[in-house]
């Protein structure tokens, strides 16, 4: 059975031919890993999660090495380069000093991550002083600068596509708030001027450059002295920047994955306000279940991926058909043919707009509308320019006065009516929890909601009800063991991550499977507590009272329905053979071996595939 076999986390019906409801163009990342080899990188030292001394530069290798097994998995299209600088080898297309891309054979600097790019990267440490080495790119008396070397080398790498289908990003890690600091004057003045130059014109390009710093045990690094103007920051966002002096590895490598998974548009739709008047919005699917990748089918031979295609052949004369098939319906023994734009406007029930109907307090959109996720909307200013004013006036608007906006959304197939409901933008710790924006939660029909008589008509007697105290010794109970700041982004699937530990073993041909915690198993530890005993005790005598007997009720239960059932069928099924005719044929013997081949089988390790 599938994870959602009523597609209730389905968009809406996919329709090429609206085009009112747009696809949005398939975007892909390119990510440039740029990572600080100078010799402060490898002397300075930090607590890692065995509580043992680590180096900033173990701590960046394992960032990197920790995203890329992360995107193989759940963002396998997109591409990424390593580059390292301040380094004594040199190796780049553009032969500049100080800067060494690295990567292996059979694959282009800017590429998907492969096993074997992962697998070498995971032991650089062993081999990066021998073959690549360390030193440190920016002294005095010499024109040399590495990090203008590194940045001029990530553009040229990110060249590749076009900002309109893909996001580029160079990640810098490094430790060194003032990488100028060791020079004095006019040339500190110079190449610091000629690198925000070289940052500037890759920001122009659509390139962003995100900065990951690692604090040193003595000082935190400060933004402000350099990387502030290189990355743009100033005023709150600078003050909210600055990271602690106790940055961990964990710590960083949420920041950094964070920053690797953004949302992208699920559809762009138009919204008709009043009067001509319409808006552009994007929308967004914020929450929705993950699944394992799909089967890929690939070439015994060259184990490239396999391209499926689709001809037609002609049932009379075998010849390949050209030309793409039309359509037809039967009719008083005449087939009536259609043209697929025919047949594209009978589907068309509606134009294909949101358009805004009115207002109604909040107070009448009940929790049991919501019947399937929402769709969160923002607006966007690239189709209709004034999208984002007139949209935050109406959601300023909503909020002020506690209102939510009904509005008809014109599907190709499936139109129905559905409420806007704006959020406000949550913010914790300088950081955003909620964006700012509305959701669209589609309206039921009226058929779609039961009465309980509907649901239980047959029922004669009442439910039974709990009285007062059970009520209050059960509130108590939820009260001891309410989980207090409850996301769903705080429990991992554990099928799922078993799942992909095993693909990370059989691809890196690790020997071990990675270990995966089950953060979904009950808190045995929070269970015990005194507070928790107590209350849950209470509960039970309320409701079963003091002679309640747990083993012996569990004991009875499961006699009177699982274990009566097996041995009613296990009754039934030796009266209906004649076992002494079975042992003269020598059929039980038969049956016996096959039980225990099919015992030899289960102890045999099953084959990777």
């Amino acid at each position: 059975m599938g994870l959602d076999p009523e597609d209730v986390f389905k968009d809406e019906e996919d329709d090429p031919d609206n085009e009112f409801f747009q696809q949005s163009e398939s975007s892909k990342e390119y990510v440039v890993y740029l990572v600080d080899a100078s010799p402060k990188m490898f002397n300075t030292t930090c607590p890692g999660n065995d509580q043992k001394d680590e180096t900033h530069f173990h701590t960046s290798v394992s960032c990197i090495a920790g995203s890329l097994k992360t995107q193989i998995i759940s963002r396998s299209y997109d591409e990424v380069a390593i580059c390292f600088f301040n380094t004594r080898e040199k190796k780049n297309l553009q032969d500049l000093n100080g800067v060494f891309v690295f990567n292996v054979a059979e694959r282009e600097h800017l590429d998907r991550p492969t096993a074997r790019l992962i697998k070498e990267f995971d032991c650089i440490e062993e081999s990066f002083m021998r073959e690549i080495g360390s030193q440190y790119g920016i002294v005095p008396g010499s024109r040399e600068n590495s990090l203008y070397n590194a940045l001029w080398v990530a553009q040229a790498l990110l060249r590749k596509g076009s900002i309109k289908t893909a996001d580029k990003r160079i990640l810098l890690f490094t430790n060194e708030d003032d990488p100028f600091g060791s020079l004095q004057d006019a040339a500190k003045k110079d190449m610091t001027r000629t690198t925000l130059q070289r940052a500037k014109d890759a920001q122009d390009l659509g390139i962003s450059i995100e900065l990951l710093p690692l604090s040193r045990p003595d000082s935190e690094f400060n933004v402000s002295t350099f990387y502030a103007d290189l990355i743009g920051l100033d005023g709150e966002d600078l003050a909210q920047f600055m990271p602690s002096a106790s940055q961990k590895l964990e710590d960083m490598k949420d920041q950094l994955r964070k920053r690797m998974f953004t949302k992208r548009v699920v559809r762009r739709i138009e919204f008709h306000i009043a009067n001509g008047l319409s808006i552009a919005l994007n929308t967004y699917a914020l929450i929705r279940p993950t699944v394992p990748g799909a089967i890929t089918w690939l070439d015994s031979v060259t184990n490239h991926p396999l391209k499926t295609e689709r001809s037609l052949i002609c049932e009379d004369t075998g010849a390949l058909i050209q030309e793409p098939p039309k359509l037809f319906q039967p009719y008083r023994n005449e087939n009536v043919k259609f043209l697929p734009e025919e047949i594209a406007e009978i589907k068309r029930i509606s134009p294909g707009k949101l358009r805004l109907l009115g207002f109604k307090p909040l107070s009448c959109l009940k929790d049991y509308y919501n019947l399937r996720p929402s769709t969160f909307v923002y607006p966007s200013d690239q189709e209709v320019v004034g999208s984002t004013c007139i949209f935050i006036a109406l959601h300023r608007s909503m909020l002020k006065h506690k209102r939510f906006a009904v509005a008809y959304y014109g599907a190709s197939s499936h139109p129905q009516l559905v409420a806007l409901v704006a959020q406000d933008e949550i913010t914790s710790a300088g950081a955003q929890m909620e964006p700012p924006g509305m959701h669209m939660i589609y309206l039921p029909y009226s058929d779609d909601i039961r009465d309980d008589e509907e649901i239980f008509p047959d029922t004669e007697e009442d439910a039974p009800r709990a009285d007062e105290d059970q009520i209050q010794k059960a509130a108590a109970l939820i009260k001891r063991i309410y989980v207090k700041d409850f996301s769903a982004f705080q429990f991992a699937n554990p099928a799922l991550q078993r799942h992909y530990a095993v693909l990370q073993a059989l691809a890196l041909a690790e020997d071990d499977i990675p270990e995966t915690i089950d953060e979904t198993a009950p808190d045995e530890e929070g269970l015990t507590r005194p507070a928790v005993v107590k209350a849950a005790e209470a509960f039970k005598l309320s409701v079963y009272g003091d002679s309640y007997d747990e083993e012996s009720d569990m004991g009875k239960e499961k006699m009177s329905e699982a274990s009566r059932k097996r041995k009613a069928i296990a009754e039934n099924a030796a009266k209906d053979y004649d076992w002494g005719n079975l042992a003269d044929k020598g059929q039980v013997r038969v049956e016996e071996f096959n039980s225990r081949r099919f015992e030899s089988l289960l102890k045999c390790p099953q084959p990777s595939c």
